[in-house]
């Protein structure tokens, strides 16, 4: 039989750049071909985190009762009652921020908290007098994350600032927030729903500066907007930040947005939310209905880690310095590699990527992507992450397609080969 799926099927069914990379996690290369897998969003492994969370099952595994009721019971939709304790006494008593258990909802993974939250506040608004009228998600730097660019259940509810670009000497450059372009959207056009940042930033590894997300936070308040961070590699945990001025922000025009998988637990597919009460209760609603309730595992694993502040510590002292000498590793082979091309590198200030501009790159970063794939090497082309810019090739500094995410937490012998063949590649097609 022949199926027509809904425009909604159709959306979601269709080719998008967050399928390709999950498929590319997970599908096998053809035989004989070597992987190199610097694609995805893929966390290491690091000791340190493993065994607290090893230990924290064994102990689950070993109380009475406690494997049995982990894996029989649904938690409420708003998320597991202990857990969410737990997070709300750590914000509230480390931050001082003003937050209880009902700022908080848990979702299975942070990809489907902002699939909730970007269809609570883009889309179609129908007035009390009947009136119909659209919002869109403002998205205040590109690139910016491949995951999002399709989730809007409507189409076009997706609307980008191109960022500002720096050059320095030793061929690394950096973005910033363009707020005079910021602004001006903002005051000419009435359509914004919400505003979405991730911190730092995937895919470049950049980090909004405290001034930054306090002025953007500042602009959610003025325009009467929420402004989502997506906080999946930052702090407290799991403190993939290797800057400073990046301390955790959190007030009632802000939608934090928090995960357990970079720290360790990425199959367990947890996310937090941090938000009004309002917007958590919205959540734990759309969760019922989407999905139940969330997941049980991270939240029981992790709850006792969160509580104690030993999450925070293990972040701290093993996490954040294991990924940035991965960084710093990766970044020196490149300069080795790539010696005598155009190329240039993001900053890397923090998350599990590096971000590369190849300026005398003769073809697209999509065509690069489909030849490094035929040699193992898997990567993510720049493409992408430049959603919601009317017309990308010419107001994004000529990034758009002649750039690269590259994941360097994988292992160093394997990092490192690909890197290598990229490079090799790369000359090729200068």
């Amino acid at each position: 039989m022949k199926y027509s799926f809904s425009d909604f099927g159709k959306k979601l069914t269709g080719h998008s750049g967050i399928l390709q990379l999950m498929d590319d996690l997970g599908r096998p290369l053809p035989a004989g071909v070597t992987p190199y897998r610097l694609g995805g969003g893929n966390p290491a492994r690091v000791p340190e985190a493993e065994a607290m969370f090893r230990r924290e099952m064994e102990r689950i595994m070993a109380e009475e009762g406690g494997f049995e009721k982990l894996i029989s019971l649904y938690d409420p939709p708003q998320g597991r009652i202990g857990f969410i304790d737990a997070m709300a006494k750590f914000l509230s008593e480390t931050y001082g921020w003003k937050v209880g258990p009902e700022n908080i909802a848990i979702t299975n993974g942070s990809q489907s908290a902002f699939f909730y939250l970007f269809n609570l506040f883009s889309g179609t608004f129908t007035g009390a007098d009947g009136v119909e009228h659209k919002k869109k998600i403002l998205f205040p730097l590109v690139p910016e994350y491949v995951g999002y660019a399709d989730q809007g259940l409507e189409p076009n509810l997706m609307v980008s600032i191109p960022a500002r670009c720096e050059y320095y000497d030793d061929r690394s450059f950096k973005y910033f927030i363009d707020f005079e372009l910021l602004e001006s959207y903002l005051a000419n056009h009435d359509d914004v729903g919400a505003m979405c940042v991730s911190r730092p930033t995937n895919p470049t590894g950049n980090v909004l500066t405290d001034t930054e997300i306090h002025r953007l936070a500042a602009l959610a308040t003025k325009y009467d907007i929420p402004l989502f961070v997506d906080n999946a590699y930052g702090l407290p945990f799991p403190d993939i930040v290797f800057i400073d001025e990046a301390a955790p922000y959190w007030d009632e025009s802000v939608v934090l947005s928090m995960s357990l998988s970079k720290i360790g637990l990425p199959s367990l597919r947890t996310g937090i939310i941090v938000a009004t009460p309002e917007i958590a209760s919205a959540m734990a609603n759309v969760n019922a209905i989407a999905a139940l309730a969330s997941g049980s595992g991270g939240q029981a694993i992790a709850q006792n880690c969160i509580a104690s502040g030993e999450i925070v510590e293990v972040a701290k002292n093993y996490v954040q310095p294991f990924y940035q000498r991965k960084s710093q590793q990766a970044v020196a082979w490149i300069r080795e590699f790539f010696d005598g091309g155009d190329f240039w590198i993001h900053r890397s200030e923090g998350a599990i990527f590096l971000w590369l501009y190849l300026r005398d790159l003769k073809i697209t970063t999509l065509e690069l992507y489909r030849k490094l794939k035929e040699r193992g090497v898997v990567t993510v082309p720049g493409e992408y992450f430049f959603f919601g810019v009317e017309d990308p090739k010419t107001t994004c500094h000529g990034h758009y397609d002649k750039c690269l995410r590259v994941n360097y937490s994988g292992p160093e012998d394997e990092v490192r080969e690909g890197l290598r063949l990229l490079a090799e590649i790369y000359k090729e097609n200068r």
